[in-house]
Order: C-alpha cells, then structure tokens, then sequence
C-alpha cells in the first residue's frame, strides 16, 4: 500500500470533542443561542443563590405599622414586588420558585433522559420480540393523556413537589425512545458496529460505546425541549390547585392570586411569575433550537 492510501483516523474521543466544541460555537455564535444561554444562566445563578437574595421565608405574612396584614401592597410599598392577598413578599415568592422550577426541570429530563434513551437503545439494536414490547409499552404510554393522568395521580399520591416530579417523568420518556430509536435503527447498520460485533464486542459495549455516541446529540436536543416541557408542566398542575402549598412555585403564585380573586386587580402578583415562565421557555427553545442546526445541518 502506497503512502498516499494512508488516511490518518482522529480518534473517538477527539472526534467527539470537537463535535461538541461546533455545537458550542453554533449556540454562542448565533445571537439568539447567545440570549438563550445567557437567560438561563440568570435563573441558574438565581436559584443557587435563592436563599441570599431573599427577605425570610416565602410563607413569612408582613404587617403594617398598625399591626394590620399588609395585604396587596404595590411594589416599593412594603417590599420590592409588593405583597399579595395573604400579606406575604411576592420577591421571595419568585425567587424561590426559580430553584423550584430547575429541580423540576432537571431531576424530570434527568429520568426522561435515561429511560427514553435506553428503550430507544435496546429496542433498536435487538429488535424482534425486544423491539415490539418496548414499543407498545410506549404506545400505551402516548395513549394517556397528561393532564388527566396527573391530576389522577397526585391526588392519589397527595400534591407535594416529588409527585409532581415522578407524575410528569412517568411520560415525558416516550417521544425520546421514540425518537432514539429511529436513529438508533440507522446507526446500527453501519461498518464500525459490524466490524464491532465481528470483533467479539458484547452488546451492551456496542450499545454504549459504538451506537449511544452517535445518538448522544439527539437526546441532548430532546433534553432541552424536555426542560421547558416539564417546567409548563409543573406550573400546569400548581395553577390547577395540586402544586405543594408549601414550596414557592410560579404556578403556586399564579393559582394563589386566583382564587384569591386578585388576578385581575394585583398586576404585580402575576406579571412576575408569568414573564419568568415566558422568559424561560423561550430561552430554552433558542438554545434547541441552536443544536437542531447542530444536528440537521439542512437547517444551517
């Protein structure tokens, strides 16, 4: 063989760090994926700093000076964003609702992460029986409908913030092994698996060394869309009534000023929590957005 049929391989790991060096630069070099990243390094910062930022405790009631409940005072009044019906800092509210709405989000992609990307994973690879069981497991899964099975499930369970964590993990997996496993049927058919599989290599290294890598991006992307999914989510269930009562969410907010019959009247109690949900998911949205292109290079 001549020296100029010698074609110099990159090694994985190299190949695979410059890959997400290029996602990287796709999400900070575009000035939407900039904003996205930079939004959601805000609420990062907010919700790890939560305690320091804050007045006392969210459920803490204010008082006036003639020992009255200081109720739906206008921001500056009493506190930065004012108080609501029940006399309590809306400030602390919202910044403790951050760190609710990232425990929510992370802990929720987290499992839909795992479990969509490994029943996508097995099911591509074995096939046959494997293959047809895992499906229709997620089929069954897409035939039930969120917001009836949550609001079933944590009136069973009793609302509290960790059911709500596993009421919307119990479904959030399915479009990913959906999806996972589209891509997985494809890589699995090309040469370095089989020559893989040829070489002795057991399944689960195939799986997770050969295959995972190559559909890695895919499920990140399905991660970041998952992370604004599961935080509507959450603020969904506590605007219906079956939030916990005692952790500050932005759902809690919004559901306490309605029942309270404020929502109309005390702007300052729910423009708050409603341009920090919108900020949220927008952001989360540019950043998916950035790694589609990173993905489907059509899209560039």
């Amino acid at each position: 063989m001549s020296d100029a049929a010698i074609v110099p391989v990159a090694p994985p790991t190299a190949v695979r760090r410059t890959g997400l060096k290029f996602a990287l630069s796709l999400v900070l070099g575009s000035p939407g994926g900039l904003c996205g990243v930079i939004i959601l390094s805000l609420f990062v910062i907010v919700a790890v700093l939560g305690p320091l930022l804050t007045f006392g405790d969210h459920m803490e009631i204010h008082y006036l000076a003639d020992k009255s409940v200081a109720r739906l005072l206008t921001p500056g009044q009493h506190a930065p964003l004012g108080t609501d019906y029940y006399g309590r800092d809306i400030y602390t509210q919202l910044i403790l609702g951050t760190r609710t709405a990232l425990i929510v989000s992370i802990i929720s992609t987290a499992f839909m992460a795992i479990v969509g990307t490994n029943i996508g994973l097995f099911a591509a690879y074995y096939g046959g029986r494997i293959d047809t069981l895992l499906m229709r497991i997620t089929d069954l899964a897409f035939a039930v409908p969120f917001l009836p099975f949550a609001v079933i499930l944590v009136v069973l369970l009793k609302p509290s913030l960790w059911n709500i964590i596993i009421t919307i993990s119990c479904l959030m997996w399915r479009t990913t092994a959906r999806v996972i496993r589209a891509q997985a049927l494809s890589v699995k058919q090309r040469t370095y698996v089989r020559a893989a599989r040829v070489a002795g290599a057991s399944d689960l290294r195939i799986i997770f060394v050969h295959i995972f890598p190559n559909i890695l991006p895919l499920s990140l992307l399905y991660v970041a869309f998952g992370i604004s999914w599961a935080v509507l989510s959450e603020a969904s269930l506590s605007f219906l009534g079956f939030g916990d009562p005692n952790t500050a969410s932005w759902g809690q907010m919004l559901y306490n000023a309605y029942i309270s019959g404020s929502i109309r009247s005390a702007w300052w109690w729910t423009v708050p929590p409603g341009l920090c949900l919108t900020l949220f998911v927008i952001a989360v949205f540019l950043v998916g957005r950035e790694l589609e292109t990173y993905i489907n290079p059509r899209l560039r």
